[in-house]
């Protein structure tokens, strides 16, 4: 059960912390005002969604320092942030003709989006 007025000031902390009004928060993590202003003042609960939604928008805000308190704010820990290499290719690849006593290994195929397919035979 989170531990609603402890929540509140915890939320609270985040708003000034990224200096946010209700209304820039609440447009951030796609709520309505209300909802913010409702949860500000003891009136609701936040649901999971709600805490999901802050989760997201704000990475450095951790779960179980937001739910109950435990952790820290801002997170210190930066293992949760992905990051995705571009990776470029040569326009014209150098070619070598294999020789006759060699066989494939492995066939790769990179896509623009960054994924990639492998294919042994």
């Amino acid at each position: 059960m989170i531990n609603t007025p402890e929540f509140t000031a915890r939320l609270q902390k985040i708003l000034d912390f990224y200096d946010e009004t209700a209304s820039s928060f609440a447009e951030k993590i796609g709520v309505q005002r209300s909802s913010i202003s409702h949860i500000l003042s003891g009136r609701n609960k936040p649901s999971l969604d709600f805490v999901m939604k802050i989760l997201h928008s704000y990475p450095d805000v951790e779960l179980y320092w937001l739910l109950k308190g435990k952790g820290s704010f801002p997170n210190t820990k930066k293992s949760h942030q992905v990051v995705t290499p571009k990776i470029e290719f040569p326009k014209n690849p150098p070619t070598q003709k294999p020789n006759k006593e060699s066989e494939i290994e492995k066939i790769v195929i990179f896509y623009k989006d960054g994924t990639f397919k492998s294919y042994k035979p």
